[in-house]
């Protein structure tokens, strides 16, 4: 190579991508070729979509059919199985129901029983201790407020009186004997008692669960009911509630 022309490629100016010019800064940033690319890309990708669904239109026959144009119905715009209970009677339909509330309530007669077992064994001694509430102490005049030790006066250590439960006297203190625990017995402990917090708070969600399933189930077989009046609905259930609907009062004879 000449000398002439390595010092032309030496010389050569790297070219750049210009910014948005400081008149459109407003419209954001200045498409790159990299994003021209991309969204050319995702353009193109939608349109070949879009042209095999009309070809598929345009070939199908209207004459076809399968079973599940009429094992399905269309809900808020979303296709949903319609229920097959064709080959059930109403009042088998009723004692499946029925039975199926009794299990749900069976399971979460089950999960409260537990709940009520783990917190009689973990007596929620840190929640107690995050609850803010107040102690009022009364004194006959400002010396001794000046001068108040409330270890003192709660004949306790310093160190026990931001606890609000398990808070021994100084006597006590003096007459107990505690067991020699290590630091690896220690966290053995504590990683115990998280461990427990934490079933306790799985079994109270599940327990949740269980009942918000059992109160839908509830609506849905009073629902059913062809002999009384359809109640009005008052809201949409959700995860978390049943729907409510109210019935118009009708007075017994």
């Amino acid at each position: 190579m000449s000398s002439w022309k390595k010092a032309a490629k030496a010389t050569q100016k790297t070219h750049r991508e210009r910014h948005q010019p400081k008149s459109r800064e407003h419209l954001g940033l200045l498409e790159k070729k990299k994003d021209y690319v991309a969204r050319a890309k995702d353009y193109q990708e939608k349109e070949q979509t879009l042209k095999l669904l009309r070809k598929r239109a345009l070939n199908k026959n209207p004459d076809e059919f399968y079973f599940h144009m009429i094992n399905s119905k269309l809900h808020h715009g979303v296709h949903r199985e319609k229920k097959k209970n064709e080959n059930y009677t109403q009042e088998q339909i009723q004692l499946m129901k029925t039975q199926d509330i009794r299990y749900v309530s069976y399971k979460r007669n089950i999960e409260a029983k537990k709940i009520d077992k783990l917190q009689s064994q973990l007596h929620m001694i840190d929640t107690a201790n995050r609850t803010k509430n107040k102690h009022t102490f009364f004194v006959d005049n400002s010396a001794e407020v000046n001068n108040f030790d409330l270890a003192e006066r709660l004949d306790t250590h310093p160190a026990l009186i931001s606890r609000r439960t398990n808070r021994p006297k100084l006597s006590k203190l003096k007459e107990l004997k505690l067991p020699y625990i290590n630091r690896e017995t220690l966290k053995l402990m504590e990683f115990e008692r998280k461990k427990s917090y934490r079933q306790l708070q799985k079994r109270i969600e599940r327990e949740k669960e269980l009942t918000v399933v059992q109160q839908k189930l509830e609506v849905e077989r009073a629902l059913e009911d062809k002999k009384v009046t359809k109640p009005k609905l008052v809201s949409k259930g959700t995860k978390d509630a049943p729907p409510i609907y109210k019935w118009n009062f009708e007075r017994k004879r």
